[in-house]
C-alpha cells in the first residue's frame, strides 16, 4: 500500500501535567501493567523531532473474541476469531510541555491522572468561531445530567441554550478560526473543524517539523490570546486549585458518604468514557473490596453502601482508591476488559462551604468564579433601567396582574392590553401565543410579572423568547397579531414589514419592594442575562423596570365605580 500523501491526519492531542519534559520522565508515568498487555515496544525518535520523545507501540490480543461463544450457541457453527487491536503513542516534549498522541487504542495507554483536563477547552474558546458551534457536551451539577448537542452545519452558540451559570461545558467544537496550521498551507481558504475537551481533536501535521510546528502554534493560543467574548462563560467555573481549600473539602465529602443518600452524591460518566459506557456489557467495581461487584450498569447504590460501612476518614480514599471496570461481555473476563478508572470519576457531589458550592466532577473540584459573577452583576445593572422608556402606571397591591395591565390602557393613552389575548398560529392552534401583557404606543412589547419569586420570573422570560421568536418566524403569528392591533387602536396599525425591537419587562416585586441588581432573586439574573443575550442577538433589545407600588389611586377608584 502506498503511503499517505496528505500533509495532515486528524489526531486527539493531549497536554500533561506533572511530567518533566524528558523521554525517561515520559516513560515512568506509563503502567507497567498495560504496556504489557500491548507487548509494548519502545523507540525514541529525538533526533526526528528535534524534541525529547518516546514512542510506544503494541497491540491488545485477544485469542477468541468474546461474541464467538455465544454465536456458536446461537447458531451452532463453531466460530473462532481472534482479536488485534493496534497501539501507538507518541510523547513529546515541546518548549519544555509534554504532549501525548495516540493512534488507534494507543490513547489507552495515557494515564488519566497527567491529563490536563482544560487543555482542549482553552483551546477552542480561544480559536473556533462562535457562529459555527458544532458538538456541544455541557453537564448540569445536581443531576447528573450531560445534554450532547451535535450540529453538523454549525450554529450560533447562544442558539444552543447553554445555561452558563449552571452548566460545565465539557467538550466543544466548531469551525477553527484562522491560525497558522499546517492544515492552511495548502489553501488558506481551507474550512477545518475542531473539538476540545481533555484532549484536542484536529488535524495535525505528519512531518516532524510541522506536527512540533502546530503544537507551538497551538501553545501561543493558549499563553497569548483570550477567550472570545461569546464563548468565555466556559472558563466561569473552574477547578479549585488551593490545597487547603481541597482538602476541607474532601472532608466534607467523606462525611456526607458516612450519611444516608440525599441526592447530592449522583452519577456523572466519566467525560472521555462515553464511547466506552455506550460499548460496555458489564462494570466490575471494587471499593476495598478484594472481588468485584458485577453489574449491567454502574451501581451508585453499591459505591454509598461500601463508602458507608468505612472509617471516618477514610471513605473518601476509599473511593479514590476503588476501580470501576468496563467489560465488552457479560462474562467480565480479563480479556473482555475496555477500561478502569477510579470509582471518584463516576461520581458528582454537591458540597457547601457556607455560602460557597463546590462541584466535585470527573474527580476534579469546581466553583462558580467571582469573576463570572461580577460579570451578571454588571449585565444585570446594564438591564435594569432607572429612566424607563415607557411610561406605566403604579400597581395597587390589591390588584391582581390582570387588573393591572387592564388599567393601564385607561391611564395611559395609546397602550393596548393583550394579556390572555392570545395569537393562534398552525404550530400553536391550542391556547396560542401570548405576544405581551401591554404594547406600548411606539409598539414595544411589554412582559408584565408580579413575581413572588424566581419561578414567576422565569415564566415571564420564557414567554418573551416564544412571542419574538414567533413574530420573527411565523408569517401567520403577525399577521394574527397585526390584525388585532389594527382592531385595537383604529388608525394607528402596526408598520408594514413590523418586526419587533424592543421587549420591556416591567416587574413588581413581592410586595412593592424596589427592583434593583440587589433585589432581584439571584436565580432570575442570571436567567435575565441568558435571555437578553438571546434576543439581543435576534436584533431586539432589552430593558427591565421595577413598577411602583401604590394604594389605589382616586382616577382608578373612579374607573371602577363607573364600570360597576
Amino acid at each position: 500500500m502506498a503511503p499517505s500523501t496528505s500533509s495532515t491526519s486528524k489526531r486527539t492531542l493531549y497536554r500533561l501535567t506533572g511530567v518533566a519534559p524528558t523521554a525517561d520522565a515520559m516513560f515512568d508515568v506509563l503502567d507497567p501493567e498495560r504496556l504489557a498487555a500491548v507487548d509494548a515496544e519502545l523507540a525514541f525518535p529525538e533526533e526526528r523531532l528535534g524534541v525529547p520523545a518516546l514512542l510506544v507501540t503494541g497491540s491488545f490480543e485477544q485469542q477468541v473474541a468474546s461474541w464467538c461463544s455465544e454465536i456458536n450457541r446461537t447458531t451452532g457453527c463453531a466460530v473462532s476469531r481472534p482479536v488485534n487491536r493496534s497501539a501507538g503513542l507518541l510523547m513529546l516534549a515541546v518548549d519544555g510541555e509534554v504532549y501525548a498522541i495516540g493512534y488507534d487504542q494507543g490513547f489507552r495507554l495515557v494515564p488519566d491522572r497527567v491529563k490536563d483536563r482544560r487543555f482542549g477547552l482553552g483551546f477552542v474558546i480561544r480559536r473556533v468561531d462562535p457562529a459555527q458551534i458544532r458538538d456541544l457536551v455541557s453537564h448540569t451539577p445536581g443531576g447528573g445530567r450531560t445534554d450532547i448537542t451535535l450540529v453538523p452545519g454549525g450554529t450560533p452558540v447562544w442558539s444552543l441554550g447553554v445555561q452558563e451559570h449552571a452548566q460545565i461545558v465539557r467538550r466543544l467544537g466548531g469551525r477553527l478560526e484562522g491560525i497558522e496550521l499546517t492544515i492552511a498551507q495548502d489553501s488558506r481558504t481551507k474550512i477545518t473543524s475542531v473539538e476540545g475537551g481533555t484532549g484536542l481533536r484536529m488535524r495535525l501535521g505528519v512531518d516532524a517539523e510541522d506536527l512540533v510546528a502546530d503544537i507551538r502554534a497551538i501553545a501561543r493560543v493558549l499563553r497569548d490570546e483570550a477567550p472570545s467574548p461569546e464563548l468565555e462563560f466556559v472558563e466561569h467555573i473552574v477547578p479549585v486549585k488551593d490545597d487547603d481549600l481541597v482538602g476541607r473539602l474532601k472532608q466534607r465529602l467523606d462525611d456526607m458518604l458516612g450519611e444516608p443518600p440525599d441526592g447530592r452524591i449522583t452519577v456523572a460518566v466519566p467525560s472521555d468514557h462515553w464511547d466506552d459506557y455506550a460499548a460496555a456489557q458489564a462494570f466490575g467495581t471494587r471499593v476495598n473490596s478484594p472481588e468485584a461487584y458485577l453489574t449491567d450498569d454502574f451501581c451508585l447504590e453499591y459505591v454509598l453502601n461500601r463508602a458507608r460501612v468505612q472509617r471516618p476518614g477514610t471513605r473518601f480514599a476509599a473511593l479514590r482508591d476503588g476501580t470501576v471496570s468496563l467489560y465488552s461481555h457479560t462474562r467480565a473476563e480479563k480479556g473482555d476488559v475496555i477500561r478502569t478508572s477510579q470509582v471518584l470519576r463516576w461520581i458528582e457531589a454537591q458540597v457547601a462551604l457556607g455560602a460557597r458550592r463546590f462541584f466535585l466532577l470527573d474527580g476534579h473540584w469546581y466553583e462558580i468564579g467571582e469573576a463570572y459573577l461580577e460579570t451578571i452583576r454588571s449585565q444585570v445593572e446594564r438591564l435594569i433601567t432607572s429612566a424607563p422608556s415607557v411610561d406605566l402606571p403604579a400597581w395597587a397591591l390589591g390588584d391582581r396582574e390582570r387588573d393591572y395591565n387592564e388599567s393601564v390602557p385607561d391611564l395611559r393613552p395609546g397602550y393596548v392590553c393583550f394579556d390572555r389575548d392570545n395569537v393562534r398560529t398552525t404550530l400553536h392552534r391550542g391556547n396560542g401565543v401570548e405576544i405581551c401583557d401591554l404594547l406600548s404606543p411606539d409598539n414595544v412589547l411589554v412582559m408584565v410579572k408580579r413575581a413572588k419569586g424566581s419561578d414567576a420570573l422565569s415564566h415571564l422570560f420564557g414567554q418573551a423568547v416564544v412571542a419574538v421568536q414567533t413574530l420573527l418566524h411565523s408569517p401567520d403569528a403577525m399577521d394574527g397579531f397585526a390584525r388585532k392591533v389594527a382592531a385595537a387602536r383604529p388608525g394607528r396599525a402596526l408598520p408594514d414589514g413590523f418586526r419587533p425591537s424592543k421587549v420591556v419587562f416591567a416587574i413588581l416585586l413581592k410586595s412593592g419592594t424596589d427592583l434593583t441588581p440587589d433585589t432581584l432573586f439571584p436565580f432570575s439574573q442570571v436567567t435575565l442575562v441568558q435571555t437578553a443575550k438571546m434576543l439581543e442577538a435576534w436584533g431586539v433589545a432589552v430593558e427591565v423596570i421595577g413598577i411602583q407600588a401604590t394604594a389605589v389611586p382616586p382616577s382608578r377608584a373612579g374607573i371602577r365605580r363607573l364600570a360597576a
